[in-house]
């Protein structure tokens, strides 16, 4: 078993997320989700899915990015 780093549950169906050298430990899919999570830089939503991301800042979607004073960003549909 493998205690969760967000809430701390020891469990035995644990898992690891490996991104950017280091690994994370969750015991669900909310904790990983509330860990590695962007933030969008104009809402402040957790960016779930796609995102964008400009010039090293990340944003919901196109809309958030352009009320920022992104130029030139469009969504993908």
């Amino acid at each position: 078993m493998a205690r969760c780093e967000v809430c701390g549950n020891d469990y035995g169906m644990s898992f690891e997320v490996h991104a950017q050298g280091a690994m994370h430990v969750f015991d669900c899919f909310a904790c990983a989700i509330h860990r590695m999570a962007p933030i969008c830089e104009h809402c402040r939503v957790q960016v779930i899915g796609q995102g964008v991301e400009v010039e090293g800042r990340w944003f919901c979607g196109a809309h958030c990015a352009r009320a920022e004073g992104k130029v030139g960003i469009v969504d993908k549909v």
